[in-house]
Formats: structure tokens, sequence, C-alpha cells
């Protein structure tokens, strides 16, 4: 094995290679070893509409990037209308919610009884008490739900790439924080049931779903808000964030008379019911959102009232940025982003054909149009290179990576989700970090030698100088590697 420093070496030559990436007169320069066009094409698709290619997914890619790239459009979309393939060990997340929010409140019960067994008695002495076992229920079903992103981002055998991908997205655009304690074992039902099932279906669908789960109730206190104390968080992050966006033209008012339409949305966790909505606790007056009257109807004025918000030009124009922005390229073109919104508008927020117009533009294919890969991309990409999640050790590393790397699992604590540009996750010290998760898992690996071809010819040519032992960690560290 090299010794540190000239690990180090090596690693600092190959990270030295990213201060190229946002460079116009860099990526102008020619490279007589650079991929073929077609090759360079099935990277872009494979590395952003699933993490990595595979073996099959490069073949298959690089005989046709555009019409492969379509496929997994529709490949994903079955996928999603299918039951997810959880091991045995992971299937707890995906019980029937109510069946979760039943164990939950025996967790909190019993947590509850061991701080009043552990109260001094009346000379002051503490009694032992047994951990139990119940009360780490919430922290299996966090660690079950990281487990199952890590596991369908990394195998297609698993996931289709792109659902792996979507869901990613869309929790990101709708992120609950798993820090928040009751919220941590609704995490991966919320996944499992509110994400992935709508990733490509219909955007008003998606937030419906997401509006009437336990994970998002609970992490935006809409739960708490009734006719006696209104609560307005989740109706301005609703609007805000999931739907019209900032300068959009709502107001506080606006704002305020949300969270009136939606009082009485909540969850009974003593009664075993992950949503529940309490007509004694809704506002019963008239209220007007955005102009438009809304009479006392109970839940039906909520489902109005998301639907209404989801359909809106601004909410179109915002997911379509944010989809530009994630699949192409920090800054999209504006042009294109005006595409996808007429797409959107047309179809009622078909997501499924907000994709399709995405991968069919000249802009998707566009050497210039540069993306660099998040923490979670990097990780999903390297275990993608590995054949997928092998065993415990390699969830804990990656996990470990994550945490360190800035982007822990489902654990962005405010509701605007992780940023994905490069001027967030492009600097020395992280790059350092992924190097060294890399070399960590390199050994364990079979050399991934069917991406050589994706390979510059400076980076072929550099690795090709090394040892085999240190190549596939090389590999994976290279600029190369972490652009998609």
């Amino acid at each position: 094995m090299p010794t540190a420093t000239t690990l180090n070496r090596l690693l600092a030559g190959m990270l030295a290679g990213l201060a190229s990436l946002g460079s116009p007169a860099l990526q102008a320069q020619p490279d007589a070893g650079a991929p073929s066009a077609n090759t360079a094409a099935a990277w872009r698709a494979t590395s952003r509409l699933g993490y990595a290619p595979t073996p099959a997914s490069a073949q298959a890619a690089q005989a046709a990037p555009r019409g492969w790239a379509l496929q997994q459009i529709d490949a994903a979309y079955a996928a999603s209308q299918r039951p997810p393939r959880l091991p045995a060990e992971l299937a707890r997340i995906n019980a029937p919610l109510n069946d979760i929010v039943r164990e939950f409140h025996e967790e909190r019960e019993a947590r509850k009884t061991l701080r009043e067994q552990a109260r001094p008695d009346a000379a002051g002495r503490t009694p032992l008490t047994g951990a139990g076992g119940v009360e780490v229920f919430s922290r299996e079903m966090a660690q079950s739900a990281a487990a199952w992103r890590l596991m369908a981002c990394s195998d297609p055998a698993v996931e289709a790439p792109l659902l792996a991908r979507m869901t990613e997205f869309w929790f990101n655009h709708l992120n609950v924080f798993v820090g928040k304690g009751t919220v941590r074992p609704f995490v991966g039902h919320y996944v499992l049931n509110v994400i992935r099932p709508h990733a490509l279906g219909r955007f008003e669908d998606l937030l419906l779903a997401s509006a009437q789960h336990p994970a998002m109730l609970l992490y935006l206190d809409q739960a708490q808000s009734n006719s006696r104390g209104l609560n307005e968080n989740y109706a301005r992050e609703l609007m805000e964030l999931h739907t019209l966006g900032v300068n959009s033209g709502y107001t506080q008012a606006d704002v305020r008379e949300l969270a009136r339409i939606l009082t009485g949305w909540t969850v009974n966790i003593r009664g075993g019911e992950g949503f529940r909505f309490a007509g004694r606790l809704h506002d019963q007056g008239d209220k007007t959102l955005l102009g438009r009257p809304y009479a006392a109807q109970g839940m039906a004025e909520g489902e109005d009232a998301i639907r209404f918000l989801a359909r809106q030009p601004a909410t179109a124009r915002r997911i379509s940025m944010r989809l530009a922005s994630f699949f192409v390229a920090d800054q999209p073109p504006a042009a294109l982003v005006e595409r996808l919104s007429r797409t959107f508008l047309a179809t009622q927020g078909d997501l499924r054909a907000v994709m399709r117009t995405l991968v069919s533009e000249p802009e998707f294919w566009a050497a210039g149009n540069q993306l660099f890969k998040t923490p979670m991309d990097y990780a999903c990409s390297v275990l993608t290179a590995a054949g997928g999640v092998k065993d415990r050790r390699d969830l804990m590393q990656t996990l470990g990576f994550l945490a360190q790397a800035g982007q822990p699992m489902h654990g962005w604590q405010t509701p605007d989700g992780y940023k994905t540009d490069a001027a967030t996750w492009l600097a020395p010290e992280a790059l350092t970090r992924r190097a060294d998760y890399a070399m960590a898992l390199a050994p364990r690996m079979a050399e991934p030698a069917y991406l050589d071809v994706f390979l510059s010819g400076p980076t072929r040519e550099r690795i090709g100088r090394e040892a085999a032992p240190l190549r596939t960690g090389l590999l994976l560290a290279s600029p190369d590697f972490m652009r998609k």
C-alpha cells in the first residue's frame, strides 16, 4: 500500500483538475483522448437520470443516448406504480401507517414510564431502570429509511435509477427533518408512500399526499393548528417553497387565510391515526385566498386550495426552474424553463410529461451545461460503481461520509431542502473527504474498468501510471467522476 504522503500527492493532482469546472476557457480546450459524442452523452444521461452508469446501462446508453434517456422516464413511472423492493429487514418502514402510529405511541408511553420511574423518591434516591426495547423504535425506523435510500440509489435491481433520482428531488423539495423527534418514525413511510409513487405523476397529487402525511403535518406544526390556536408554518412554506415561491404576489394575509383553510388537518397519535380531519377544530368562517372565496366546506376547502396553488403559473415556473437546475445546469437557460412551464400548465402538472420535455430539449445535452455532484450524488455514484450496497459497513461508511460532507440523510433542518449547486459543494476540504471515502471503499470493489471509456485522456493516462490497488480509488476521486 502507498504511504499517506504518496497518496496525498496523487489525490492532490487529481483534485486540482476540478478547478476547471465552470471555466468556459478550460472546458473549450480540445482533448485528443476525450470520449466520443455518444459516450459523453451516455455519461450525462446515466449520471443525471440516475447516479452513474452500470455495465449494462453504459452499453445501452452509448448505443442511443436520447432514446435510452426517454425510456428511463417510462421505466421509472412504471416502477413508481409498483410496490418498492424492500429487504425483509427494512420492511417495517412500509407497514400500514396506522400501525406505525400505534408503535410510535407505545414508544412514547414507554419513554414516559421510564422518566417517571427515574424520578427520585422521598429519600432522594433514583431507582435503576432498564433500557427496554420499544423505545428504540423511532431510531431504528430512521436508520432503515436511510439504508433503503442508499440501496435504492445504487442498485437498479432495487430501484429504477431515475425513480431514485426523482425521489431524491421531490423529498428535497418537500423536505422533512428526521431530527425532529415526532417526524423520525415516519420518514421512511413518507418516502415510500408520498414521494416515490407520485414522483412522476401529477404534482397536485404529490402535494396533497404530502399535506396529509404525519411526517409533514408534524414537521411544520400543522397538526397543532386549529381554530383556537392558528399555526401558520405549513401554510407559509406551502406557498413560499412548495408552490408559488417568494415574490409571486401572495401576502401575509393570504398565508393567514390558507392557515385558516387548513385548520383541522391533524394527526391522532393516541388514537392510532396517521391523518385525521377534525371538524371541531376547523375554522368554519368564510375565507379568501389570492382573491378566491372559500365557504365553510370542511376538509374539501384545503383540498381545493392545494390543487388551486399547484396549478398556478408561478408554481409551474418555480417547479420548472428547480427541475432544470437539478437536471441541466445550476443557472439553467430561461428559454428551457419557459418551455417546461408551458408543458406543466398544459398537462395540469403531469411530471412525466415535463420530464419528457426536459430530456428532449437540446439544453439537457449541451456540453456547456455543467453540473457538479452533491455529496449524495457522489456517494450513490460510488456505490453504483461498486455494484450497490453489499453490507452494513458500506452503509455506515456512506452515512458517515454524508454527515461529514454536510448532507446527512434526511438531515436538513429547515424546509427549503439542500442546495444542489456547485458553489455550495465545490471546496477543497469537501473534495478531500470524497477522496477519503472513495479510497476507503475501493479495496472492497472490483475495478470498474467499464468506466474507463468515460474518462478524459489525461485522467486515463494519470490513473494508468499507478498500481492496480490504487486505480479504482483514483478513478472514483477523479474530476471526471465528480461531474455529471
